[in-house]
């Protein structure tokens, strides 16, 4: 079974609301996010696809998984071009391939401030201008109270708060009035799952930052918004080691995947339309 994301409400995004926190997850066809419209009516693909006609978009950690997704999707929806990054060069090439020719593949790492640089001084010289900006580079990893070490602490901070910092900071000077800023949470971020305190308070951090830089940015009209998705199986979680047996497993044998279906939070692919490959 797989559980994912649609990345279309991404390209939806462009209501004036300065922060929309999306905490629950409803399947709805290819994906879906509760308590917001549903899936899209053809006239709302139009608009999808007018807000991002013509749009440079710069998505990070966008090797596979939700950034691969996203990329796709902002393509499909019309915009010119976007820049995808990752630290994995040869996977970073090959998802690029798979995209076409409007997308470029960047390598870099988001905790390192001069691979940004670098990213951005690219961005600038031939494009110009930065519209959409998704910080998605992040991974999760866990560890008891009592285990957790400084090694565990730093590798987190690093890539899933400063690297958020970093990949902001530096997209926001190449950016206008009806600039869109799209940071990836979790629900982690205001759940408490036992075992991953660390990771759990990085994606509160960035649901924080939503709300603090759309305060930061109102005056320059640039939008600050968080997702905050449930239960998606991606290549990171096989790397990161979050799956036991099959099961995302609390510290209490919770099988967490099977818990956040049953409370209508998470879904399993039905084998209806496309299959991921996430």
């Amino acid at each position: 079974m797989r559980r994912f994301f649609s990345p279309f409400h991404f390209a939806r995004w462009h209501a004036p609301s300065n922060e929309i926190v999306a905490t629950r997850m409803k399947h709805q066809g290819i994906g879906g996010i509760a308590n917001r419209a549903p899936l899209q009516q053809p006239h709302e693909t139009e608009e999808a696809m007018s807000q991002l006609e013509g749009k440079i978009a710069v998505i990070t950690g966008a090797n596979s998984g939700i950034g691969l997704a996203t990329a796709k999707t902002f393509l499909d929806q019309g915009a010119a071009r976007v820049y995808i990054t990752g630290r994995r060069k040869a996977e970073l090439d090959a998802a690029a391939a798979t995209l076409g020719p409007h997308a470029v593949a960047v390598a870099g790492n988001v905790a390192d401030p001069a691979d940004m640089d670098r990213l951005f001084e690219l961005v600038k010289r031939a494009a110009g201008r930065v519209d959409v900006v998704f910080a998605n580079a992040g991974y999760a990893a866990a560890a008891p109270l009592g285990n957790i070490t400084e090694e565990h602490v730093d590798g987190l901070l690093n890539t899933n708060v400063k690297g958020v910092i970093w990949t902001v900071q530096k997209a926001v000077p190449l950016m206008g009035p009806g600039g869109s800023i799209i940071l990836s949470s979790s629900i982690v971020g205001s759940k408490g799952f036992g075992n991953w305190s660390m990771y759990s308070a990085t994606k509160a951090a960035v649901r924080s930052f939503a709300r603090t830089w759309a305060s930061d940015l109102k005056g320059r009209n640039i939008r600050v918004n968080a997702v905050s998705p449930g239960i998606i199986e991606t290549p990171g979680y096989d790397k990161y080691g979050a799956r036991i047996d099959g099961a995302i497993t609390l510290a209490d044998g919770t099988d967490l995947v099977a818990a956040e279906i049953a409370a209508g939070h998470a879904a399993a692919w039905d084998g209806k339309g496309p299959k991921p490959t996430t």
